[in-house]
């Protein structure tokens, strides 16, 4: 840190109590200022050969023949004009990065230019700030920082301007002719990683792109924004650094509790308006923040009562990188906002123009498929939902970015593991939102288990299950390679001999004799089998015949005649 040092005489200033103090002297005092809360016994003429506003007021007093002076708008109070007052008597005073800016005020206050005396403080004070305080990149930082506690003051003497002037300039040099000092100490890691631009491994000695990031980032959020806005308007800072600044100064000025950050909505509120606003952009979106920094920004602008605005924008944003989003992310907001979300994604998706068409083909559905498992996993972690915001958050996802259906199974089943108090009607309702046909085996084989589920949902699986293992090996690219079709049916064949008499076990039904396809499954399911697929029992009672060479099969009128015999469904 540079500082300057004034004067000669030694200091001779001293302290009656906390609030008195005086000029040891053989002269006695002849004057009382009354500065702020504290009281100075000094001398008229030290004083009135420096500062004209002194010469003023001494006269003014003067006239109401009294020798006490009353000061109450000393800019940097009254250790500020003790410095003044100091440099007036020719004692050694020192000036630094953290008071230059109170004392460069006091000293305007006074009046301390040319016109009183040559060589005057203000005059002093200049030189110092051009010829060190701004070639030094910590001591531009810290006269900044002290700046905003003496506005308006120090925003007409230019120290603001000038700070972000020189602020902003240093961080825009090449970092390889960077020669001061800075801070530099955080470990990226995971998502706090500058993603946007690839950082090549380097020697120790080669200064990083972000080397600025910790030191601007200590400063208060209003000349933060005016030095970001410089530094961005510039164009020659590379966005990624920029997005890491912002994310790097939200983890630093954000408390970490709900408490904190609601009790001081104000000024938070104001801080994450700041930063959205800060954000770099590419044709309006936020394309150099991560998912997962923006959903954060969100749920803060949500607490702290943010402008709807910026909730808006954030949400529309959010929208466009929900493929990059985690569910621990999308668990912090409401299902309400969740479904917001997702539905503006959609809405997005379906507005893709015809010339996009082929991009949509070749990189969307990737996207879609991402959400789709998104969405999938949400619902089954989510405890706040209810069955209506279940069905309408799985409805808004379209069947291609659902090809496969374990992950929406497995979310419906824990819904109905967490709500057993549901109806007959609503578990149908529910269940209706999966396609049992887009069930790998392993999820086929739990499903055909599962307690929770309905029967005719469970017959549903078992008849898919009984096609699959009936048919798969048809037409198979890999044929060539398999075993025989008759020895490969077989097998499965026995696979769902002992899927289906463990799901008749569990529900307590009677047990048949094994054989064909058709004497696999209950009398129970294949009246159910009857209601849901007409005629289609019988003929994959056919299939499965013609497949295992079984002649067991009961003939169609027995099966007929055991339907009417009971017509009521079982769900």
């Amino acid at each position: 840190m540079k500082f300057m040092k004034l004067g000669s005489k030694p200091d001779t200033f001293e302290s009656d109590g906390k609030f008195v103090k005086y000029a040891v002297s053989d002269l006695d005092s002849d004057v009382t200022i009354n500065v702020g809360e504290v009281t100075f016994h000094l001398h008229k003429f030290p004083l009135l050969s420096k500062s004209n506003r002194m010469q003023r007021l001494f006269f003014e007093a003067s006239e109401e023949k009294t020798d006490e002076i009353t000061i109450l708008d000393m800019p940097g109070g009254h250790k500020a004009f003790e410095i003044c007052a100091k440099f007036c008597y020719g004692m050694t005073v020192t000036l630094n990065a953290y008071n230059i800016t109170a004392v460069r005020c006091a000293a305007e206050y006074l009046e301390m230019t040319e016109d009183v005396d040559r060589g005057n403080l203000i005059y002093k004070i200049e030189v110092f700030l051009n010829s060190g305080i701004f070639r030094s990149w910590k001591d531009s930082i810290i006269v900044l920082q002290t700046t905003k506690s003496l506005l308006p003051w120090s925003e007409d003497l230019k120290l603001v301007g000038r700070c972000i002037d020189s602020v902003s300039a240093k961080i825009l040099v090449n970092p390889e002719t960077i020669t001061w000092s800075y801070t530099h100490n955080r470990k990226l890691s995971g998502t706090d990683k500058i993603v946007e631009y690839h950082r090549e491994k380097r020697e120790e000695n080669v200064i990083p792109k972000d080397w600025w990031v910790e030191d601007v980032c200590e400063l208060e959020i209003d000349m933060f924004k005016r030095v970001m806005s410089v530094v961005k308007s510039s164009g020659r800072m590379n966005n990624g650094v920029i997005g890491e600044a912002l994310r790097f100064y939200v983890s630093r000025w954000f408390p970490e509790s709900m408490e904190s950050l609601t009790s001081e909505a104000s000024s938070n509120k104001h801080l994450v308006e700041t930063v959205v606003f800060l954000l770099p952009r590419v044709n309006g979106a936020m394309s150099y923040s991560t998912c997962s920094f923006l959903l954060k920004l969100l749920k803060v602008s949500i607490l702290v009562g943010a402008d709807e605005t910026v909730k808006e924008d954030l949400v529309e944003n959010v929208s466009l990188k929900l493929h990059e989003a985690s569910v621990k992310d999308l668990l912090i907001h409401d299902v309400e906002l969740v479904h917001r979300i997702v539905d503006q994604f959609m809405a997005d998706e379906k507005r893709v123009s015809e010339d996009d068409r082929y991009k949509e083909f070749v990189l969307g559905n990737g996207v879609l498929l991402s959400v789709g498992r998104l969405i999938d996993a949400y619902l089954a972690l989510c405890s706040e939902l209810t069955l209506s915001s279940f069905i309408e958050l799985s409805e808004l996802i379209p069947e291609s970015a659902r090809p496969i259906h374990d992950g929406l199974y497995k979310a419906i089943d824990t819904f109905l593991k967490e709500h057993p108090e549901i109806t007959k009607s609503e578990k149908k309702r529910l269940c209706g939102l999966m396609d049992v046909r887009k069930l790998t085996n392993e999820a086929s084989t739990h499903a055909a288990q599962n307690e929770r589920l309905p029967l005719r949902v469970v017959v549903q699986v078992l008849y898919f299950e009984q096609l699959r293992a009936n048919h798969s090996p048809v037409g198979s690219v890999a044929a060539s390679s398999s075993p025989p079709v008759k020895k490969t049916e077989e097998n499965n064949d026995k696979e769902t001999t002992k899927k289906v008499e463990l799901s008749k076990k569990s529900r307590g039904s009677k047990s048949t004799r094994s054989g064909g396809g058709a004497q696999l499954m209950p009398s129970r399911s294949r009246r159910i089998f009857e209601k849901i697929w007409p005629g289609k029992v019988e003929s994959s009672y056919k299939s499965s015949e013609v497949s295992s060479g079984s002649s067991q099969s009961p003939p169609a009128k027995s099966l007929s005649s055991s339907s009417r015999r009971r017509r009521h469904s079982i769900s």
